[in-house]
């Protein structure tokens, strides 16, 4: 019953979207799905392009593409080892075919492959909210106040939000009836929710205690990867909004509603019982509002995530880059570097290994030597020419990016920066300074003070290009704990259609 109320909402709320798509949807599914099997088998696209026509009036007549015969090709089963093959074409066609609704048409290792890449909108997201305890379990009580009650009121309020948002939403219970812990599990997972998210309060074994604040819990052995992202958002969002302390994250293995939901999940204790002062703002509708909201906000920036482009100068280094390397790779995130030409010369193998791992090559300078090389455009413009060869030979990367060493307006070229910017502009160059930062080359880089300049200059922007060094060691110390600092930013490598930040 819950699923299916769940799925009429969705073409409710999508109905205007899905109804525009609906005339074209039987043809283009098979021609697609055909053109990507193809794709992925090897077989040259412009074989698929030749034979649209041909597919498209077959399809008219059998809109089936399982009878179409594309689902037997071997391409399918060659992601089945882990490796992404995907070409630029067959991205664009599993794009256009989940755009179009049809994720379950596509074979499951291609599904685990692309659906963590590929952007949903809000109405395509079910929400499950359960709202603990219910029914002859009350939970905890103080005072004639009953956790369940607590948790039912706030999950209809995230709901609501939620539901304002434009995603859908599954209330595990909607009324104070009993849900066992297998239930609320089974629901989630037949209903194939994105996210599951607990409510509940938290209560000393004392009727009377001074301990308050909130609490998140997950789980880290799950095999999904986000439940630990999920809880740190949830919880950094809800203190925001309502002011409380902060009692932590919990990992935990023990709660079943999180350990055997196939989704990432956490368990929020909003608030203890047996604290006097809470209680009565627990049962305020301005407070769980607060509270609400909160959790909307995390839920938000899970899905939709600010940007972090994470930029490294003065490498490479053998040593540090290395370890730098090695720490973006275990969490599969990309950056950016502005390398130095003299630095390229000395180890080649390491500027090589930058660029084969995907992250993004820029110049700095060839020399560090500041005076030099802002005595005028023409030193500038030498010196930078020298670094682009020495890139080029080393790793075939025809470079397009740069940064001013010191930034474009420093000491040092205030005469001259505009001229330089001018003419590396028309050069077809582009710059990018930098909008939070380290600060790791200075003398006071202590890995702590590294995290926390990293996290007070962000400002809660939208949009950061984070200035880090992989020449220096505590870098390197910190970096592991910086990326997991940052939960509600998506981290990205420059590319030349990014917007630059200018100081």
């Amino acid at each position: 019953m819950m699923h299916k109320r769940v799925r009429t909402y969705q073409l409710v709320r999508c109905g205007e979207r899905r109804k525009r798509k609906n005339g074209r949807r039987a043809v283009r599914r098979c021609v697609l799905a055909g053109a990507l099997a193809l794709t992925l088998a090897g077989t040259v696209l412009t074989e698929v392009h030749s034979s649209n026509q041909a597919l498209a009036a077959d399809a008219e007549a059998d809109h089936s593409c399982e009878a179409m015969g594309y689902y037997g090709s071997a391409g399918w089963e060659t992601l089945a080892d882990g490796e992404n093959i995907f070409t630029a074409e067959s991205v664009q066609a599993v794009n256009e075919i989940l755009a179009a609704g049809f994720e379950a048409e596509l074979p499951e290792v291609v599904q685990k492959d692309v659906q963590k890449d590929v952007p949903k909108e809000r109405c395509d997201i079910l929400v499950a909210i359960d709202a603990g305890h219910g029914g002859e379990d009350e939970g905890c009580s103080r005072g004639n106040v009953r956790e369940k009650d607590i948790n039912i009121e706030i999950a209809k309020a995230t709901e609501t939000l939620l539901s304002d948002m434009g995603y859908q939403v599954l209330l595990i219970r909607e009324d104070d009836e009993n849900r066992s812990l297998e239930e609320r599990v089974q629901i989630a997972n037949r209903a194939q929710a994105d996210i599951f998210i607990s409510i509940h309060q938290n209560a000393c074994e004392e009727q009377v205690s001074k301990v308050s604040g909130i609490e998140v819990w997950y789980n880290e052995t799950k095999g999904e990867a986000g439940s630990k992202r999920l809880a740190q958002l949830i919880h950094e969002d809800v203190l925001l909004y309502t002011g409380a302390k902060d009692r932590s994250l919990v990992a935990d293995e023990s709660l079943r509603v999180i350990r055997e939901t196939d989704m990432p999940a956490c368990l929020v204790e909003t608030g203890f019982l047996s604290n006097k002062t809470e209680r009565e703002l627990l049962i305020t509708e301005d407070y769980q509002k607060k509270l609400a909201e909160g959790i909307a906000s995390g839920v938000d920036l899970y899905f939709f995530p600010k940007t972090m482009y994470l930029t490294f100068d003065d490498g490479p280094s053998e040593e540090n880059t290395m370890a730098v390397l090695d720490i973006l790779k275990r969490h599969n995130i990309k950056a950016t570097f502005f390398l130095v030409g003299e630095s390229v010369e000395k180890h080649p193998e390491v500027a090589k290994r930058i660029a084969q791992e995907g992250h993004t090559i820029g110049i700095h300078c060839y020399n560090h030597d500041y005076k030099k090389l802002y005595q005028s455009v023409d030193s500038y413009v030498e010196d930078f020419e020298k670094a682009w060869n020495v890139i080029y030979e080393t790793t075939g990367v025809e470079v397009k990016l740069f940064r001013f060493p010191g930034g474009s307006i420093n000491a040092y070229n205030k005469k001259v920066y505009a001229d330089i910017a001018e003419e590396m502009t028309e050069r077809g160059y582009i710059y990018f300074d930098w909008n939070a930062s380290l600060e790791d080359a200075t003398k006071h880089n202590e890995p702590e003070r590294l995290l926390k300049n990293a996290k007070e200059s962000t400002l809660g922007r939208r949009k950061i290009v984070m200035l880090a060094h992989d020449v220096v060691y505590n870098t390197t110390l910190c970096l592991e704990e910086l990326l997991e600092e940052f939960p509600e930013y998506q981290m990205l490598p420059l590319t030349e259609e990014v917007e630059a930040i200018h100081f």
